[in-house]
């Protein structure tokens, strides 16, 4: 196997309501990515990997059609990866495997969601996703499902509403340093708190905003990252976990989809103890308990996350930063772009290019998403 690097990353702007269309946004970060590492010419990219979650947001049943020409991919080999909410980083496993096998020396990763179109808001088209015979006829949808997994998340470790809510205040505060952020603010635990309860114990400000967004990457063997750039950032460690489609199947209080992800990524990398080791953790945060759940799961102790948020370990001057970016809660969560948005942000840290968002001394990262049927783990770790 060949090392692979980030060599380049770029972005558009998360928004509500973008004023771009599908191809629009994805040329604006493949630009943006491009210029990155000098201005780079497209011909030299061997190939493109692109990820975008469910076809109907954006009306389209072909996506790879999107990105032919909008990331100047045609005449070139494109693959397309889609695993629901886990798209994003999955595009970075995937694109770690194109590269490290000797097949591109060069591959551009692009990410994009356009939820606007189902407006005013793409729930609907989430119900079809459920088990038709058991899940359906209950008339499932997210905010609910997540609502049961809050609440015996909650129960099992003896949380607070008023200590979740912290990570809403931690994120959206963080977000505010984010050039491209759609939510970045400063609010309080009581404004979480008395903000619309949506199905209890989840209210408003516990929830990402949909977002329309896109974010692109570029990956490079060592010997051309090398050539390309002084700090290049290395994917030192990958791994994708399918638990069971079946939420009603799982204990709901640890995601071990994530946990056995890490493990197989922490050992590829060579981490024996990800807490003494990891200096900036990305996890995935639709949900202000998701990022301590996830954090549990990457970290592979059952209620670790909460105390450490308790004890202010978590902000982004505090000894285990989580989602200084501002992550999906504070920067937005257009689906698949949402997980590479967090891969980007590994590579401006550990690149040391993050401004105000920067977490001093970082030198390995952990970025993490979540999604498909909520059973899907993708993990990287990078180092500097």
């Amino acid at each position: 196997m060949r090392r692979v690097a980030i060599v380049g990353a770029g972005m558009t702007d998360f928004r509500s309501m973008l004023p771009h269309s599908s191809p629009e946004m994805i040329r604006e970060a493949v630009r943006r990515c491009l210029d990155d590492v000098g201005s780079l010419s497209i011909r030299y990219v061997d190939g493109v990997l692109c990820a975008s979650a469910p076809d109907a947001f954006d009306g389209y049943h072909d996506k790879v059609s999107i990105a032919n020409e909008a990331a100047c991919a045609i005449g070139k080999p494109v693959t397309r990866v889609f695993v629901g909410g886990g798209s994003g980083v999955a595009a970075a496993v995937s694109g770690w495997y194109h590269v490290a096998s000797g097949l591109f020396d060069t591959l551009l990763v692009v990410a994009w969601e356009k939820m606007s179109p189902p407006y005013p808001h793409a729930q609907k088209l989430f119900q079809t996703i459920f088990e038709p015979v058991v899940e359906q006829p209950l008339g499932p949808n997210l905010i609910w499902i997540f609502a049961l997994e809050m609440r015996r998340y909650m129960e099992a470790h003896n949380l607070s509403k008023e200590l979740i809510a912290e990570v809403a205040v931690k994120n959206k505060a963080n977000a505010l340093d984010h050039p491209h952020a759609q939510l970045g603010a400063r609010i309080t635990v009581e404004d979480v708190l008395k903000s619309e309860v949506m199905v209890w114990p989840v209210n408003r400000l516990d929830i990402s905003p949909t977002s329309d967004g896109a974010v692109a990457v570029l990956l490079a063997s060592e010997n051309v990252a090398r050539k390309l750039t002084d700090t290049p950032v290395w994917i030192d460690g990958v791994a994708t976990c399918l638990d069971s489609q079946y939420w009603t199947n799982r204990d709901l209080a640890f995601p071990y989809y994530v946990y056995l992800a890490a493990q197989k990524a922490y050992r590829m990398a060579g981490i024996t103890n990800p807490l003494k080791e990891v200096d900036v953790w990305e996890p995935y945060d639709p949900f202000t308990y998701k990022e301590l759940h996830h954090l549990d799961g990457l970290l592979g102790k059952p209620g670790l996350a909460p105390r450490l948020l308790k004890e202010g370990q978590l902000h982004r001057d505090g000894d285990h930063p989580a989602s200084p970016s501002g992550g999906l809660l504070g920067v937005g969560n257009p689906i698949a772009a949402a997980g590479l948005m967090k891969v980007a942000e590994l590579y401006w840290q550990l690149s040391e290019r993050a401004g105000k968002r920067q977490v001093p001394n970082a030198y390995v990262g952990v970025a993490q998403a979540w999604g498909d049927l909520m059973q899907v783990g993708t993990v990287v770790v990078c180092r500097r």
